[in-house]
């Protein structure tokens, strides 16, 4: 967090200068309020391009074997290019090498581990294990202590990116 507002504020102190050797050039025929609007410019530029591209880099990090499953677009109303172009805020991440796949009483059973990645004012991650039938296509939540959090198993779309990755590796 630190090292984004010191990009952000570098970034307006790049485009005063800019503003200033512009306002030189031009034998200060240019009005002085150039500086600081340029500055400002430079400032929301950084931001904008930081906000749209937060997915693409923390997708990039993820290791080997993390397949993205989901992705959400939102909309803010403080930010109001959002509404022309929805920016990406939350994706959740299976993790495949950590994918464990049984067999009990004629069903596929697959345990993995997904993890949610929210933007917020500081980047949050959250993890989920669960437990899909890949026979019936349906994915019930379990706790690290491996106990079933929910009492009804909720069904999946077979030709979802979740079903697909997870029940691959079981065929």
């Amino acid at each position: 967090m630190i090292w984004h507002l010191v990009a952000v504020f570098s970034a307006g102190l790049g485009s005063a200068g800019i503003a200033f050797l512009l306002r030189s050039l031009s034998k200060q025929k240019l009005p002085k309020w150039i500086i600081p609007a340029l500055a400002g410019v430079g400032m929301m530029s950084y931001q904008i391009y930081f906000e749209y591209h937060w997915f693409a880099y923390q997708s990039n990090r993820q290791p080997i074997g993390a397949v993205v499953t989901s992705n959400q677009t939102s909309q803010v109303f403080w930010r109001p290019w959002t509404y022309i172009y929805p920016m990406t805020t939350v994706f959740t991440v299976v993790d495949t090498q950590s994918m464990q796949t049984r067999q009990a009483k004629n069903l596929t059973l697959v345990e993995f581990i997904e993890y949610r990645f929210e933007k917020k004012y500081i980047d949050v991650v959250t993890h989920q294990r669960y437990v899909m039938s890949c026979t019936d296509a349906q994915i019930i939540a379990v706790s690290d202590e491996k106990k079933v959090l929910s009492k009804q198993p909720v069904n999946v779309d077979p030709d979802s990116v979740l079903f697909n990755t997870v029940c691959s590796t079981s065929k």
